[in-house]
């Protein structure tokens, strides 16, 4: 972990409680309609560090959550977050990673340097996708094409708006909620749309 990792993890709290203060970043969007998908997302596959492909038809009974991530960010510390919600809920949810460097250039590792980051000072053990991008364009990955546009996911056109933007799947495919990058992946309202019982 460089110096500026260390110090952006000794921030993390201020930065989240800042901007939940502020109303910055910290938006929640639900699919209030209940509205169905015009396209199933176990259509799709995922291409993942390793070079492995995923698909995530293997994921029908699962909740899945996918974000959006970087190595360099004032939101780096969800890595931890994201690893204990994954370890607290292995048999109903499933959470994957997409590093992306779309914004301020915070994730410019390699797959492989990416991969090392996670393990070694996070222990992440859930997927984490090849590098792509994931705001809106020709390069867009395919999963985020169908997360931020409501004529294939049914409701959202919410684009990623930073690193850590987080996205919610469940258990028949619907994309149920749209969680802003300052929205702990252990607040109430995180845990209570991935776990309601």
């Amino acid at each position: 972990m460089s110096f500026r990792q260390t110090i952006l993890k000794f921030f993390y709290p201020g930065l989240l409680w800042f901007n939940r203060l502020t109303g910055s970043k910290s938006r929640v969007l639900k699919n209030e309609e209940s509205a169905n998908p015009v396209e199933s997302i176990y259509n799709y596959s995922i291409e993942l560090n390793n070079g492995r492909k995923f698909e995530l038809s293997e994921l029908k009974g699962k909740k899945i959550l996918l974000v959006n991530t970087a190595s360099d960010c004032g939101y780096t510390n969800q890595y931890e977050q994201l690893q204990e919600l994954y370890g607290r809920l292995p048999d109903k949810l499933m959470i994957i990673g997409f590093p992306a460097n779309d914004f301020k250039e915070q994730e410019k590792g390699s797959d492989e340097e990416i991969a090392a980051f996670c393990k070694v000072n996070y222990g992440v053990t859930f997927p984490i996708a090849k590098k792509s991008t994931v705001v809106r364009g020709l390069a867009q990955n395919k999963i985020f094409h169908w997360l931020s546009h409501s004529e294939e996911n049914g409701w959202c056109n919410r684009q990623p708006t930073w690193n850590f933007s987080k996205y919610l799947v469940n258990e028949e495919g619907v994309l149920t909620h749209y969680f802003d990058p300052a929205v702990s992946p252990l607040s109430d309202e995180v845990l209570k749309a991935v776990d309601p019982a």
